[in-house]
């Protein structure tokens, strides 16, 4: 087996974001809640792309949003990018009404709550305004490229392999990739993206840092714990 010299995270440098309205803030004083949450946000110190695994209620979207929420507010990115694909529980978004930003704004919802909660909302509808945090559907990321962004993949396990070899082929210098999902929940009637990428960064030995969390970290409440346990056991 080739063994494949570690690719060492670059050293991020300060550097003054321009988007109109910036401005210092202070980090959240991301605090892990489980030994899981505290090897993940390790992770995202050391390693410009992470993959996370497990159910709802384990912090897989808060720590994510988070992290990007602090290097946004230190002017460490200039990007904040959430993407997912459209095939999860819901409507297709040409059934949605409004503009694309409108159509994408309800499932962007769970990042953005965070990353209001952090940067404050005038923070974020400014960001958004000017292009600096965007809600970019997968469908519409071909043929593009994230420079000293931070990416954020919701429901990683609904996106196909060639989705996602289109996706990580189009992270830029300086960028983080975050790919979030539960492998045990995939809409897709094939094989889903995520367990593809994951055995092939197992198979060529790549640098690339896999969380996985279970039942026994969710941090959400009771009621999700019970009931997330209960529908695995039922395997539903």
């Amino acid at each position: 087996m080739n063994n494949i010299e570690p690719i060492k995270k670059p050293t991020r440098t300060r550097r003054k974001t321009t988007y109109k309205g910036a401005e210092t803030k202070k980090t959240s004083g991301l605090v892990p809640r489980t030994s899981k949450q505290k090897e993940f946000i390790d992770a995202l110190s050391s390693s410009n792309q992470v993959f996370v695994l497990g159910p709802a209620g384990t912090g897989k979207t808060y720590v994510t949003a988070t992290y990007a929420s602090d290097l946004y507010a230190t002017k460490d990115i200039d990007k904040i990018v959430i993407t997912r694909p459209h095939v999860a529980v819901g409507k297709e978004l040409g059934f949605l009404k409004g503009d694309l930003q409108e159509k994408t704004m309800p499932w962007a919802l769970p990042v953005l709550d965070v990353l209001e909660k952090h940067l404050g909302k005038g923070t974020v509808e400014t960001g958004i305004k000017n292009g600096n945090i965007e809600m970019a559907p997968l469908a519409l990321m071909r043929g593009r490229s994230f420079d000293n962004a931070f990416i954020i993949v919701d429901e990683a396990q609904n996106i196909t392999t060639h989705e996602l070899k289109m996706l990580l082929t189009r992270v830029g210098e300086g960028s983080t990739i975050v790919l979030n999902g539960d492998v045990q929940q995939s809409d897709l009637k094939g094989a889903d993206g995520l367990s593809k990428v994951i055995h092939l960064a197992k198979k060529h030995m790549l640098p690339v840092p896999i969380i996985e969390f279970g039942v026994d970290d969710i941090v959400r409440s009771g009621i999700c714990a019970q009931w997330v346990k209960v529908f695995m056991k039922e395997n539903i």
